[in-house]
């Protein structure tokens, strides 16, 4: 069986109606891949919850060691982690009772998808969170 992202209509709704975003295994170095994709999304007046134990504050944001230490609700949960880590990130992103759960571009995993589905939560893999977002919501996000 192999998973099928949702519908780009799907993702749309997902990214219109999202505040907050974890983001799990982001960096605190400029120059990597988390931190450009994370500081654009907050630019696009995402909240961004860095969830990095390594880190203190990044991109002005106080870093959490796990998703289950955030305070707040989640909408979604972005990760930067190998494949092979993600079916605990999406057991943790299901325990926290995020909205979704959003693999980054070449990170797929099924069991983190049947994990984070079987607890209701939306799933997409293998896709850039900023490129889907520039490409569905290029005015920004609806004002709420």
């Amino acid at each position: 069986m192999s998973y099928e992202n949702p519908s780009r209509e799907q993702i749309k709704e997902l990214l219109s109606g999202a505040a907050t975003i974890a983001v799990v295994g982001l960096s605190d170095k400029p120059d990597r891949v988390s931190y450009g994709v994370s500081q654009a999304m907050q630019a696009k007046g995402y909240r961004i919850i860095p969830v990095n134990p390594g880190a203190d504050r990044i991109l002005g944001e106080t870093c959490y060691a796990a998703l289950g230490d955030i305070p707040e609700r989640v909408d979604i949960v972005n990760v930067f982690r190998r494949s092979e880590y993600t079916p605990e990130v999406a057991a943790e992103a299901a325990a926290i009772g995020a909205g979704a759960l959003w693999l980054q571009l070449g990170i797929y995993n099924e069991e983190a998808a049947r994990i984070a589905s079987a607890a209701g939560l939306q799933v997409i893999m293998d896709r850039c969170i900023k490129v889907e977002d520039s490409i569905l919501l290029p005015e920004g996000k609806p004002k709420t």
